[in-house]
This record gives C-alpha cells, structure tokens and sequence, in this order.
C-alpha cells in the first residue's frame, strides 16, 4: 500500500501524487509498488526492499542522491490471545525533498503523523520530522516495556496462586521479547550517535533548533535501554525464582509419597508373612489371632511413622 501526505496550510492532508515537500509512505508493499517507486525516484530497489526483511540489521546508508536510515520499532503479534513482542525494521529514505517510509506493518509510530496529531509537524521540514519519528520510536519501547512489565507482574500474582507450568512458559515469552527490544534498542543507539556526530550526510541538513530534539530522542533510548535491562534482569531472576519453588515443591510431594509408601510396607510385610499357609504361624490357633496381628500391624505401623516423622531428613 502507498500514501502520499503533505502539509498544506497547517494540516496533514492525503495527496494523490508526490510532490515536493510530501511524504511517501509504503506499507507492507507489493513487488509492483517497489519497482514503481524505485523507478520514480531513482533509488535501488534493494534499498527500498531491505526494510522489508526482518533480519535487517539498523544502519545510515549514504548513496550519491539520497541517504537510507534503517532503524527497529516494536510491534506485537496476537497468537492463541497472548502478546507476542517483538521488533521488525523500519526504512527512512530521503530524496531531493521527498521523504520515504517502508515498513512491514501499518505502525503506530506513523499513525499519529498521518493524522496530524503531532505538534509542530511538517512533512516540508524533514529534518525534524525525521527527529520525530525517532522519537515517537523511543516513546514507543518504552511504552511496550512498561507492558511488558505490567503484564510481568500480573503473571507473578498467578504464580503466587497456582505455580502451573503455563505461567513460567507465559514470563519466558516476556523475557525473549525483552531479548529482541534491549538488542534493537542497542543497535538503534549507533543509528542515533551517527547521526549526532555525522555532519557530512547533504540529504539531512542540521538545523540548531533541531539539535535538542535529536538530543532528547538519544537520551529516551538511553533510557529505554536502561529499563529494559532492569526489567529482563528481574523478570529472569523471577522465572528463576519460581522455577526453583515449583521444583521444590515437586520435592516436597516426592517425599511425603515416599514416606506413605514406607509406612505402608510395614504392615504389607506382616500380613503377607502371617498370610502363608504354612504350619508355626503364631496365632494360627487363636480365635482372636486377626485381631491380634492387625493390632499389632496398626502399632508397628504408628511407630515407624512416628520415627519418619521426627527424622530431618523428611520433614
């Protein structure tokens, strides 16, 4: 899918064809959509289709006419009603005084622009607009984190509960969706400070009264990283955690079983000797010899309990 938006008078309107100053984007485009586009502007083809690959890695690519910015956004994938997090590439391609976006999925981070939501936006000035997406980018991690986490702690009280075996499948999810959001969030970071040192690229001119903006959005990935170190680092030391009392609550049960089933030897052991049908079993003559020996099965079998009980071994 292709749309075109320009700012006319103040607000975002949709156009019909690209003009200067206006804003391409391409959604989760068709092979059709990218040799048109590449062939309208002039930009290689595996440029244009390397956003669209999720093993994409976030890097600044200089070309002669334009210059190609590749950066990670979060999104999630809804499977059997769980979030799944997760992190795909997003490509930024600035041409003459066009600006091109080329992503996988219609983003949020996007939307708000589409909509005019944002203040101060303009798809003329593209530096900054540039700068606002990488921003609205940061804002975005750190709001998955804060899910993420949230969601951590509601599984935690589950846990406190029920100690079944989907909660801790449920925080390794969590905790392999903080893999791929502290990795993206690294790598976006060189992305950033290349932009902060780099004063050569010609297509994205610095402007003083931008430089805060790409500060603040350097500092808001910094930070990001930084919770989501602290999230993984808890979230693991919780799985761990729980792991270790489900284990040795499984061990517990082990062993009062194995307590029940040394209890109950004892008295199978007697009966089936005193069961023989063999002449010298005591009592065989008594007509009280039953209750004799189950009386005396019952005391036997108290006193080896009460031995169990007291040893430390099983308690």
């Amino acid at each position: 899918m292709i749309r075109i938006f320009k700012t006319i008078d103040g607000q975002t309107q949709k156009i019909s064809e690209p003009a200067a100053g206006s804003w391409v984007a391409l959604t989760d485009p068709t092979m059709e959509e990218l040799a048109t586009t590449a062939d309208r502007f002039k930009i290689d083809l595996d440029d244009l289709k390397s956003p669209l690959d999720e093993e994409e890695r976030s890097r600044i690519q200089v070309e002669d006419d334009y210059t190609l910015i590749i950066l990670d956004i979060p999104t999630t994938d809804i499977t059997q009603e769980k979030d799944i997090f997760y992190t795909i590439p997003f490509g930024i391609i600035v041409k003459d005084e066009i600006i091109l976006t080329v992503c996988l999925v219609d983003t949020p981070i996007l939307a708000i622009f589409m909509e005019g939501r944002v203040r101060n936006f303009s798809t003329t000035k593209r530096t900054r607009f540039i700068y606002q997406m990488l921003y609205r980018n940061a804002e975005m991690f750190l709001q998955y984190l804060r899910i993420i986490n949230k969601k951590s702690d509601e599984i935690e009280k589950k846990l406190h509960i029920s100690q079944r075996n989907q909660e801790l499948f449920d925080m390794l999810e969590l905790e392999k969706g903080l893999v791929y959001i502290t990795t993206s969030l690294r790598g976006n970071e060189v992305v950033l400070e290349k932009l902060m040192r780099s004063t050569s690229i010609t297509s994205i001119p610095r402007y003083e009264e931008d430089e805060e903006l790409l500060e603040d959005v350097i500092i808001e990935n910094k930070q990001a990283i930084e919770m989501g170190k602290i999230y993984s680092d808890i979230l693991s030391s919780t799985t761990d955690a729980y792991a270790s009392v489900i284990s040795n609550n499984l061990n517990i049960v082990m062993k009062f079983l194995s307590v029940i089933t040394i209890v109950l030897t004892v008295p199978t052991i007697m009966t089936g000797a005193f069961g023989m049908n063999v002449g010298g079993i005591p009592c065989n003559t008594n007509p009280y010899g039953f209750w004799i020996i189950s009386g005396v099965c019952v005391l036997v079998t108290l006193l080896v309990g009460v031995i169990l009980g007291k040893n430390k071994y099983f308690k």
